[in-house]
């Protein structure tokens, strides 16, 4: 008898970790919806820049109520993780305003083949046959995706690319950094570079303006940007806490579909033979690659 509730409890788990991820990747894919939404009237740089600078604020009333103390033995890798990961949101946003919403998330899903490959030439982990097919097949879909054998490849496509290549550099940061400072240290690093990088911008090159907004419609969606931003990496953690991060790793490509669904909403069209292929081989090569990782 106890063994047939055990059983129970474990698939209630099960059931609630994956509803978690999938809500997750819903409001990810929502997120994503919202940013290019806002791109028809801000430039990637600005999203970027008011993104940080609310999570800032929201960050700063957090260290009222706790006290936290800053090692600085460590404080170059906390700036690389900001660095990275700034530079990341930066053409995740980038290639949302350029290209179909479902590619871009795509191409941004490619993280967990740079993260193998980093992890291999930074931290002296092996890569085995399994994990090497798995990379060959992953980036074969970005092929597909890019279309080199056409017209169609572009700046853009590149881009995600990169950006799914910093955001692994990202997690590889977080990694060594992770046991040393407290999580909202390492977001705030993250999202001060990721306001320092677009002054710059503004400061320094003719390539984008900066602008007080005072339509009201454009400060509810950043606002509704950052709402969603913290519910998603809350049904995320919780997702990881409920169940195993092998189902949830699987999971987590659905928000590959949300995503194409929230394009064609907004106008993008449908995926072509070749992206649905390419989208096919980064779904199999992400969770071949997953799986590695968590054995």
């Amino acid at each position: 008898m106890s063994e047939k509730n055990s059983i129970l409890q474990r698939v209630k788990l099960i059931d609630k970790g994956v509803l978690f991820m999938l809500l997750s990747a819903l409001i990810s894919a929502l997120n994503g919806a919202v940013a290019k939404v806002l791109s028809d009237s801000m430039h990637p740089i600005e999203i970027v820049f008011y993104r940080n600078f609310l999570g800032i604020l929201i960050l700063l009333y957090s260290f009222k109520k706790v006290n936290v103390l800053i090692d600085k033995s460590k404080l170059h890798l906390l700036f690389l993780r900001g660095f990275f990961g700034s530079l990341a949101m930066l053409l995740f946003f980038y290639t949302i305003a350029t290209i179909p919403l479902g590619e871009a998330v795509v191409l941004n899903k490619t993280s967990p083949f740079f993260v193998t490959i980093l992890a291999y030439y930074l931290m002296k982990e092996s890569i085995g046959l399994n994990t090497f097919f798995a990379l060959i097949i992953g980036f074969l879909g970005i092929v597909f995706i890019m279309k080199p054998f056409g017209v169609e490849i572009s700046i853009e496509h590149i881009m995600g690319v990169l950006g799914g290549f910093f955001s692994a550099a990202a997690y590889a940061t977080i990694k060594k950094i992770k046991d040393i400072y407290d999580a909202r240290v390492i977001m705030l690093s993250f999202m001060g570079v990721g306001i320092i990088i677009p002054i710059g911008f503004f400061l320094f090159s003719s390539y984008v303006e900066f602008k007080v907004y005072t339509d009201i419609y454009i400060w509810l969606l950043i606002f509704f940007m950052a709402i969603i931003s913290t519910a998603s990496q809350w049904f995320l953690t919780r997702a990881y806490s409920l169940s195993k991060a092998s189902i949830i790793g699987v999971i987590s490509y659905t928000n590959i579909p949300f995503a194409i669904g929230f394009g064609v909403m907004l106008g993008d069209s449908l995926p072509d033979i070749y992206t649905f292929l390419g989208i096919i081989l980064i779904v199999i090569g992400g969770i071949l690659v997953s799986k590695k990782g968590k054995k």
